[in-house]
Formats: C-alpha cells, structure tokens, sequence
C-alpha cells in the first residue's frame, strides 16, 4: 500500500512565502513618502504605458511591484470598490482604509487557498483633509495579506532592506524636492544615477481641487532633482 504524500502546512507556507519574495525581488523598487503639502511615490520605471502608480479616487492613490499584470487586477478592482461605494453612500465614505482592507482579504485568500500566491506588493496611500497631514495615511499590503500602517515612508520591491536603509527616515515630513531627491538616491544607490526618463513620480497634493492625484512630467521631475 502506498502511504499518501504529506506535506506540513508550515513546509507549505514557507515555500509559498519563498516564491513571492522571490518574484517581487526580481522587480524594481518604488518608495512612497509624506512631505509638508501631501503624499509622494516614486518608482523606478522606464515605461511611459506600464504604470505603477496610479490614481484610485480623489484622495487615494495606488503603487504595485513585482508582476504588472497581477497588480493591474487588483487596481482595476479597487476602482470598481471605491466608485461603487461613492456612488451607493458618499464620496467622503471612500477611504485608504476600508480599500486596504480589501485587497488583504484577497491576497489573503489567494496566498491561502490558490496553488500559486501572486507576486505582489502594493501601497495605498491617502491624504487626510487636515493642513497639517494629520490624516496622512500609507497602507503597505504584503503578498500574504499582512497590512502594514507606515508612518512617514515605505519601500517596496527589490532590495528592500538595503534601499530603505539608504532611505532612512524623516522625523518630519520635507519638501517635496528633498524627500524625492533622497528617495531617488536610495533608489540608484551608488553605483548608478537615475535620470526622470527612468522614473514615474506622482503626488496627492493638498489643495482646494477635489481630486488631489497629479503625475509629474520629466521636466518637473529633472527641476526638483536639481
């Protein structure tokens, strides 16, 4: 009689967590940081069509790395939720919060219950209405569902702990200029230097226009970096 094959949940666990850290590695990275008048994140990205941050609703934005694909699910369907919500009760009702939510629970069921875990990160990020950016907010989801409530910064992709030890940290939110100049360094590291053409930079800026999303051109990212 042959016994059944047997594998510990644990064994199975880990070798999915391998495989999606895995992936997401091979990718480049983005960093996404508060500064005094908003919400910045910046990605290495050299395509003008395959975009890794994009806008979700008035205050939120969205980044992914690792497979573009499987994350342009994801924000497809983050669209869908944040628009059928506005229009069922109010546009004030859709937050960074209950979205985050959201995509854990379906990483989570993916990364669980599915024979391959998608190789992803992704950020949501909020402004609040506060002048002070009181009610900033960056959700961090892994690929297994865990949601992480960053402060002032965040790292996704790649060599994370390498590039988010050259980030460092802001006790303070800065100027855009020196927040994306630093996390465009963290980025490069030493041995490279990045130039707009190889980066995608978007904001939630603070202001009176309702929709708070604004992608930024080569020409205002080289003037910022200067």
């Amino acid at each position: 009689m042959n016994m059944p094959f047997y594998v510990a949940p644990e064994q199975v666990m880990k070798d999915r967590a391998d495989y999606a850290r895995k992936g997401i590695a091979r990718g480049r990275s983005l960093v996404g940081f508060r500064f005094d008048n908003g919400v910045a994140i910046c990605a290495e990205n050299t395509s003008s069509t395959l975009r890794k941050v994009s806008e979700i609703y008035d205050r939120i934005a969205f980044a992914g790395v690792g497979k573009y694909n499987e994350f342009d699910q994801l924000r497809i369907a983050g669209v869908r939720h944040a628009d059928m919500k506005g229009y069922s009760f109010s546009r004030e009702d859709v937050d960074a919060r209950s979205l985050a939510n959201q995509y854990a629970q379906s990483l989570g069921q993916i990364f669980t219950h599915e024979m391959k875990p998608m190789e992803i990160e992704i950020l949501v990020a909020e402004i609040g209405h506060a002048d002070d950016g009181s009610g900033d907010q960056l959700f961090h989801i892994l690929y297994d569902g865990t949601v992480i409530d960053e402060d002032m910064s965040v790292v996704l992709g790649g060599e994370t702990e390498v590039i988010a030890e050259r980030f460092g940290t802001f006790e303070q939110p800065p100027t855009l200029a020196d927040g994306l100049r630093q996390g465009v360094d963290a980025l490069a590291g030493p041995e490279r230097t990045l130039t707009a053409d190889a980066l995608e930079v978007a904001v939630l800026e603070r202001g009176d226009h309702r929709r708070t999303f604004r992608r930024l051109d080569d020409p205002e990212i080289t003037e910022l970096l200067a």
